[in-house]
């Protein structure tokens, strides 16, 4: 009965919590332009909201610039409104079918700022983790309580889910550790 313990399931559950981390710190403005930057960004396009990659292509001519080029004309105005209200602090420039946004030097309360949301961001990702763990622990001791594993294997998979979860947990800390690095750096 010790199949209903997976913790590969578990370690895939820990990695989606890692995986979401990564994306959340790709949205995090670090002073230089990012095609993913503009992830975030919904266009009201032809009666639905759809990402901003799904009516034009987003790229980065400069370090410090993004270029989005809208494939349909009629679009321009939508996606440029989609950027100014998506929170980014970004304006961009209308020229023709490109939108040209400037990505602004960040000043050091802005840094500050975002290393505080890049804390916050890792923390939510330890509390999923915890989660589950606590999921895994809850499995193992439900099987032991039913007499379906011994407390032999009940110690045996609490050890190995504490160390899959030290693992995934020391990941978050290195990616945080990184990105807040990359944000304060001038």
């Amino acid at each position: 009965m010790s199949s209903d313990i997976d913790l590969k399931d578990l370690r895939r559950r820990m990695n989606g919590a890692i995986d979401n981390l990564k994306s959340e710190f790709v949205g995090l403005r670090t002073g230089r332009a990012s095609v993913n930057m503009m992830d975030p960004v919904m266009v009201d396009a032809y009666g639905s909201q759809m990402p901003l990659n799904q009516v034009a292509t987003v790229s980065t001519p400069e370090s410090r610039m993004i270029s989005v080029q809208v494939w349909d004309k009629s679009m321009v105005a939508v996606a440029d409104k989609a950027i100014r209200n998506a929170g980014l602090g970004l304006n961009p420039v209308v020229d023709g079918q490109t939108l040209r946004i400037p990505i602004p030097e960040l000043n050091e309360e802005r840094r500050k700022e975002l290393t505080k949301i890049s804390g916050k961001y890792a923390e939510q990702t330890r509390v999923a983790v915890r989660n589950v763990r606590r999921d895994g622990m809850d499995t193992i001791k439900r099987l032991e309580k039913d007499s379906d594993i011994s407390q032999d294997e009940q110690k045996s998979y609490s050890e190995q889910i504490q160390k899959i979860t030290d693992e995934v947990i020391k990941e978050v800390d290195v990616l945080t550790e990184t990105k807040e690095k990359e944000i304060m750096q001038v």
